[in-house]
């Protein structure tokens, strides 16, 4: 370190050039030297003894330097940031022009004083230019002077911490005041709604620019703040953003514009640690504008959001949109769904082409998934776009990959409506029918692939037609009544007709309707009457929990450690005139072991599933426990709960298969690396018994699925069914695979063998016909099998550690 009472030589040099006034030497040494330079005393006082004109040679000279040397950039810059805070406030244009250039390429060289005197020169003859100003904004948050400077010439108040409110404040600037104007009046959107004097003054400003410029200009930043956020938007850029979707509802946006609406309500209502949905007044404000806007894009996003969004105020503003539209059709709300599904361009069901140049795209639904599929001028089918589509028709590549990303979408929220139709107790003619669902471009690729009821007879698609059982063509005129079709009440041999009609046609159904679970009152809940215990006592991962019930129509609570009351989780049957309640508790008392950051229980336990009257009064209890009763503060009463035999049998079973699902995905059971029972080993024994214990209806459902694809599996001569497990025999090991936890036991002593699935995890069993979607278990338990039966070959350290272990 260079000490302040000996006089040096680099600085003795500075003093020299200083006092020739040679300010290219200077410049040069200063450069070479700046490591040297930059801190000390010395130099700092020669250079202080230089005159503001020429400070502003100096750091010309040296900026022009460090453009020609990057390598060496960083002790000059700092240098330059030092010398730069000396700036006179006038520079001449051709000064502020080098400057200005400098500080695009350098941005955090300059000072933010001197990055002011810069832009304030440069804005008092003309526009500050984009990539300047997108350096002030880099800087903003450094100088309280240099946020007021991009106030003024920007317009609105923005924070610029979200990157789509850096780029509105770098491009705002370099745009004629009447935009300006115009962005001003959207960021005061601080309502709801918009009132009628915002709207009059709206339509105002639009007026004095080009409404489909302004259009697609707002539009571009919308589509940036699309993007999944990290944080939460400041409550002024929370108002920016909506007073911007107001102005793009009045330039008559296009179908891709309001795709990107659509994609906003998603992006705000993305959780975040600690701090939950980004910023649902966003999302509202995105949804209102949906609903105000006519035509069938903007009903498609509608109908798309409804089946996807779980955020209850969001989820009611929807619903309001919906219901609004339906009155004004005449029709219901169900038939407002149906009817709001667009057909994408698609030419048949499930496939669209796309003539490129000379080359095509075929653009194809498999499954419940987009594949495009890409042919040459020759006809030749290739993997990827041909060069000569990237690179003569690269907006329209861009729009068919946003089309084929919004058509997935579509599919995993109509996949969702679809499974709702069980307790929908809709009916159709079978020209409604036909229209809607069995021929629709989209929506056909579903209902081709599930069962109905034509007229009572019970029909699949297969082979252009549709075939009774027995393979026989249906033939039914344009009255007749059909159902989706639902296996209980329903012979047994129908059933199992159906399993087998599917499999000898390789329909994969998408979800499971045929080997749908039935769950039947249990002689245990005809004597307890109006609840079951069928699925209490579980220990369930709340936040998984928490995003299941929203996702299957119930509404829940995250419960946090605190003094406060909680209604159980609920599902409520409007259709029915009933509700369902699973009354659920926060377990554990440790703050450091049992919560999260902000205090929500990690884990709940289960009680029972009890049913009452819709409009009856909540059950209310204690975040920590101690039971459900009425609450004291209401003389309400939820009365006594029904008896479950007066319970109509499909919606017991559908209700009871919500609660299988919820405890068969978020029990602790599941983890594999909970064998230790988790903190303090409090849930060893709950983790034992339900890892290795009796089938649930989903597991015994995969037991009998499985018993029948064994034989037709390559790993089928090394495993067999034995109960609850299946039992694969390897080379070093035989292993038992619990058919409902996925956990495995090891001979010869149930030693636990713990792997954990990847990403990955699944593929081999995906590759083998499954004839429904949805039971990730079923192939992560075939990738085990088919991993262990070759145990030998196993390289995972982490699995070959245990399997060779000697005990």
């Amino acid at each position: 370190m260079t000490t302040t009472t000996e006089p040096v030589w680099y600085a003795d040099r500075a003093r020299e050039l200083v006092a020739a006034n040679d300010l290219d030497k200077l410049a040069g040494h200063l450069h070479t030297h700046a490591r040297l330079c930059r801190d000390n005393p010395e130099v700092r006082a020669a250079l202080r003894a230089l005159s503001r004109p020429d400070v502003t040679r100096l750091v010309l000279a040296m900026s022009a330097l460090v453009r020609q040397d990057r390598v060496h950039a960083w002790p000059p810059r700092d240098l330059i940031g030092q010398l730069s805070r000396r700036l006179p406030t006038e520079l001449a244009p051709e000064q502020l022009q080098q400057l200005a250039a400098f500080a695009v390429d350098e941005p955090y060289a300059l000072s933010p004083t001197a990055l002011e005197t810069v832009a304030r020169g440069l804005a008092a003859t003309g526009p500050i230019p984009a990539d300047l100003m997108e350096a002030l904004v880099d800087r903003s948050d450094e100088s309280q002077r240099l946020r007021q400077f991009i106030a003024e010439v920007a317009g609105p108040r923005l924070d610029p911490d979200d990157p789509w409110a850096r780029q509105i404040l770098t491009e705002l600037p370099t745009l004629d005041p009447a935009w300006r104007q115009l962005v001003g009046h959207a960021s005061t959107a601080t309502m709801p709604r918009p009132s009628a004097g915002w709207s009059t003054e709206a339509a105002r400003l639009l007026a004095e620019v080009d409404p489909h410029e302004a259009g697609q200009l707002v539009d571009r930043w919308l589509a940036s703040a699309s993007r999944v956020p990290h944080a939460p938007p400041s409550s002024v850029n929370a108002d920016l953003l909506r007073g911007l979707l107001w102005l793009v509802e009045r330039t008559g946006p296009a179908p891709e514009q309001v795709r990107r609406i659509g994609g906003l309500v998603e992006a705000m209502l993305r959780r975040l640690p600690g701090v939950g949905p980004a910023c649902p007044k966003v999302a509202n404000a995105a949804v209102g504008v949906l609903g105000r806007l006519d035509g069938e894009p903007a009903l498609a996003q509608l109908a798309r959001l409804s089946a996807r969004v779980t955020f209850k105020g969001t989820r009611k503003e929807i619903d309001k949109a919906l219901d609004a539209r339906a009155a004004a059709l005449g029709i219901s709300r169900d038939e407002i769904e149906e009817l709001a599904v667009p057909d994408y361009g698609l030419t048949g069901v499930g496939r669209h082409e796309v003539p490129l140049g000379g080359c095509r795209a075929e653009l194809s639904i498999v499954s419940t998934g987009v594949t495009l599929t890409w042919y040459t001028e020759a006809g030749r089918q290739v993997k990827s776009p041909p060069a000569s589509v990237r690179r003569e028709h690269a907006a329209e590549l861009a729009e068919l990959k946003g089309l084929a990303k919004e058509i997935g979408g579509m599919l995993t929220a109509q996949v969702a409506r679809l499974d709702r139709l069980f307790l929908a107790q809709r009916n159709w003619t079978m020209a409604e029918w036909r229209q809607r669902y069995l021929n629709h471009p989209l929506v056909g690729t579903l209902a081709r692939r599930l069962l109905w009821l034509v007229d009572g007879v019970s029909c699949g698609w297969a082979d252009g037609a549709l075939r009774t059982v027995d393979d026989t063509a249906v033939v039914a005129g344009d009255d007749a009544e059909v159902r989706i079709w639902h296996p209980i009440g329903r012979p047994v041999p129908e059933v199992v007709g159906w399993r087998e009609w599917l499999a000898r046609h390789r329909i994969v159904q998408p979800f499971k309707q045929a080997h749908r679970e039935v769950y039947l009152l249990t002689p245990a809940e005809e004597t307890t009457g109006t609840y079951s215990n069928r699925f209490a006592g579980h220990i369930l991962r709340q936040h998984q929990f928490h995003a299941l019930a929203a996702a299957r129509g119930w509404t829940d609570r995250l419960r946090l450690m605190v003094d406060d009351s909680y209604p159980p989780t609920f599902r409520e049957l409007p259709g029915w005139g009933l509700r369902a309640e699973y009354w659920v508790e926060g377990i554990g008392d440790d703050w450091t072991t049992d919560t999260t950051d902000s205090g929500s229980y990690l884990r709940l336990v289960t009680d029972q599933v009890r049913f009452y009257p819709i409009a009856a009064a909540q059950n209310w209890s204690h975040a920590s426990g101690g039971g459900y009763s009425a609450a004291r503060w209401t003389a309400a009463r939820p009365g006594d709960p029904l008896p479950l035999d007066r319970i109509p049998p499909l919606v017991f079973s559908e209700v009871m298969r919500d609660v299988d699902l919820f405890v068969g995905v978020a029990s602790v059971g599941n983890d594999p690396t909970w064998s230790d029972g988790g903190p303090q080993g409090r849930f060893r024994d709950y983790w034992s018994s339900y890892s290795f214990g009796e089938l649930s209806a989903t597991a015994e459902t995969r037991r009998e699925l499985l018993a029948k694809l064994l034989p037709r599996l390559a790993v089928g001569r090394r495993a067999r069914i034995d109960g609850r497990f299946l039992v694969v025999d390897g080379d070093l090991r035989t292993y038992r695979i619990h058919l409902g936890s996925g956990n495995i036991l090891m001979s010869p002593n149930d030693e636990y063998l713990c792997i954990v699935p990847d990403r990955g995890a699944g593929r081999a069993g995906e590759q083998q016909f499954l004839p429904f979607e949805g039971d990730g278990l079923l192939a992560v338990i075939l990738s085990k099998a088919i991993l262990l039966a070759r145990d030998t070959e196993i390289t995972d350290a982490s699995i070959t550690r245990q399997i060779r272990s000697t005990g």
